[in-house]
């Protein structure tokens, strides 16, 4: 076996990897079930001579045969990646996430609500921010941290998690 194994192996891998168009590791698959298969019937294969040779082509053959079959009787397998690109927008989470902002936001004061509306929801910078509500650029940093750090507590308290 070892004789026929040394002689034969380069040939049938390339006559595999044909088989499985070029996918060198189901190719060293099939062969390696091939010799499984001849060591198996041993005593068969080395008793005639030049048997050994067209009996691992047919069994290499017939093994990528099983395979393309096997596979195409399976279901086409789902890759993570493609789960994950195909996103279902919801409209009720939406619905959910301003109903949870918007009692949030009740809680602050009215100084802390107006600087995040102007930062936030009317996307102003801190310079137009400051000029809308007549405030120095400062005192609408200073505002806008406190006010964030306040809305972080109202949702926590609510139960959302922070993300920060």
């Amino acid at each position: 076996m070892q004789a026929i194994s040394a002689a034969e192996e380069a040939h049938l891998l390339r006559f595999a990897n044909t088989l499985t168009l070029g996918d060198r590791h189901s190719a060293e698959d099939l062969v390696q079930e091939a010799f499984l298969r001849a060591w198996r019937h041993a005593d068969r294969l080395v008793s005639t001579q030049g048997l050994a040779r067209p009996w691992l082509f047919t069994v290499v053959r017939r093994l990528a045969i099983d395979s393309l079959r096997a596979r195409r009787a399976r279901p086409v397998e789902v890759s993570p990646s493609a789960l994950d690109t195909d996103v279902v927008f919801d409209p009720g989470e939406n619905s959910l996430t301003a109903h949870v902002l918007r009692q949030a936001m009740a809680e602050l004061p009215p100084f802390h609500r107006e600087v995040l509306v102007y930062r936030y929801y009317l996307d102003q910078s801190v310079e137009d921010t400051a000029a809308a509500l007549a405030l120095p650029i400062g005192t609408v940093k200073s505002r806008t941290s406190h006010a964030l750090n306040a809305l972080r507590r109202a949702l926590t308290s609510q139960g959302v998690q922070s993300y920060r």
